[in-house]
């Protein structure tokens, strides 16, 4: 098997396009980012907690 190439995410990316259209896309790249934002503010709650 070979590796892992910027291409093939690429390949992927259009594939997804194809499917679902740009507006959906983008849409999925923000709920996907804001779920990040969330988690990453939930640890530094959850750290600040413990020092307390």
């Amino acid at each position: 098997m070979g590796e892992f190439q910027p291409t093939h995410l690429l390949l992927v990316l259009f594939v997804a396009l194809l499917l679902f259209g740009g507006s959906r896309v983008s849409a999925l790249g923000k709920g996907l980012g804001e779920g990040i934002r969330n988690f990453k503010k939930g640890l530094q709650d959850d750290e600040k907690q413990a020092r307390e």
